[in-house]
């Protein structure tokens, strides 16, 4: 089983100790470990949570984690909170944790916490959206959580918010005017919002798409923005069970667990054939071959240069940048997908049989590959298998991946 190395608090608060033990420790050595950075309590807390029998869960962030990091450093364990960490939402510069009795905590350049009754919440780098109590609440990111919301929207009884950014008789978004309606008759089991758009999925499975079209991203096979809800129509008659948004691309999951994107493909975040990425390829600047013309030297190796142009023409036609409609993508060994999550230009899936996959733009390490490199191939994640864990959940940040995980 890896072990933890020593290290300090780092910029997303993902701490490792400085006296090394297992990942998913279960009584063992107990007595023997000590948490010298941590504060008695929390020492305490984690001695007991050592201790405890069962199959351990834990979350593992790897990425953009602050400028001062280096890139491709590998997966990390997030820092464990008391009552365990129920949901994972990311920003660029910060990350916002909601734990099982209901604290939240930020982490990263914005740091902070509010004390219990939060159930969700929306980061930006302008605002944090929060559904905490019976309210909707908007604070200013510069407040660190002090002194009270910039915006705030009291729930009715009878009235429910959530999953977020969803909310009575519409939905929220972490910048002004947060509060935007939907069709009264348009009815969703959830929403996600890209850079410039929004996809929403309906309790039938049908996928509505809207807000600026001009990567692709709505899926209506146009580039043209849409102002009201429409309906993908190439989806219309296979129930969707989930959706995701990312900068410019989404991606749904069929009920039968077929995956299909659309959008912007500039740095293989689709999965298709990806120029700017074959262009970073280094090209072979030389092949041998055996002459076809008699007379020539026959029987002698021939020493044939191939430009980078010439070598990328043969396959320029199958390139695709922008994909209008959605396509089908096949994940090796055909695995069935369960949840998917999408960066502002990476995508990761999670199959029903535990695996992770990703791909896209990987300058940050957020592919989880150990490489600061960019694919536009599905590539399944090796960390979590090497370490007898099954990937449950999976949320992208803009420059990150987080993963739940449990012990096999």
């Amino acid at each position: 089983m890896q072990r933890l190395g020593s290290a300090s608090p780092t910029s997303v608060g993902v701490w490792e100790p400085r006296l090394s033990f297992p990942i998913w420790p279960r009584g063992r050595g107990v007595a023997h470990v000590m948490c010298p950075e941590v504060p008695p309590a929390r020492c305490d807390w984690l001695r007991r949570r050592m201790a405890e029998p069962g199959p351990q869960r834990g979350w593992f962030v790897f990425g953009f984690r602050g400028f001062a990091e280096p890139r491709g450093g590998g997966a990390r364990r997030v820092e464990p909170e008391p009552g365990g960490i129920r949901l994972v939402r990311p920003a660029w510069s910060y990350t916002g944790l909601v734990t099982g009795r209901g604290r939240l905590a930020l982490r990263g350049w914005l740091a902070g916490a509010l004390p219990g009754h939060c159930q969700d919440l929306l980061p930006s780098e302008s605002h944090v959206l929060l559904l905490r109590g019976a309210a909707l609440e908007a604070w200013a990111r510069g407040t660190g959580l002090c002194g009270g919301p910039a915006w705030r929207r009291r729930l009715h009884p009878g009235e429910a918010a959530g999953p977020l950014p969803l909310a009575p008789g519409g939905y929220v978004t972490p910048r002004p005017p947060f509060l935007c309606p939907l069709p009264p008759a348009l009815q969703a089991r959830k929403l996600v919002l890209g850079h410039e758009h929004a996809a929403l999925l309906g309790p039938a499975g049908t996928v509505y798409t809207w807000g600026c079209g001009r990567h692709g991203q709505l899926g209506h096979g146009g580039l043209e923005p849409v102002s009201e809800p429409r309906l993908v129509e190439a989806l219309h008659g296979v129930p969707m069970a989930d959706v995701a948004a990312g900068g410019w691309h989404s991606v749904s999951v069929s009920e039968g667990g077929d995956l299909y994107v659309w959008g912007w493909n500039e740095s293989g975040q689709l999965a298709l054939p990806s120029k700017a990425l074959a262009e970073k390829r280094p090209p072979a600047a030389a092949s041998v071959a055996q002459p076809e013309e008699p007379g020539c030297g026959a029987g002698k190796a021939e020493l044939k240069l191939v430009s980078h142009e010439a070598a990328l023409g043969a396959e320029a036609v199958d390139f695709i940048s922008i994909q209008a409609f959605p396509a089908l993508l096949d994940l090796p060994q055909g695995s069935e997908v369960s949840k998917v999550s999408c960066g502002s230009r990476h995508t990761a899936a999670v199959t029903r049989t535990g695996e992770l996959y990703t791909w896209g733009w990987g300058k940050y390490g957020q592919l989880g590959h150990n490489e600061p490199a960019s694919s536009d191939q599905p590539r399944q994640v090796g960390y979590f298998p090497a370490n007898g864990l099954t990937v449950e959940d999976v949320v992208c940040g803009p420059w990150n991946t987080y993963v739940c995980a449990v012990e096999k």
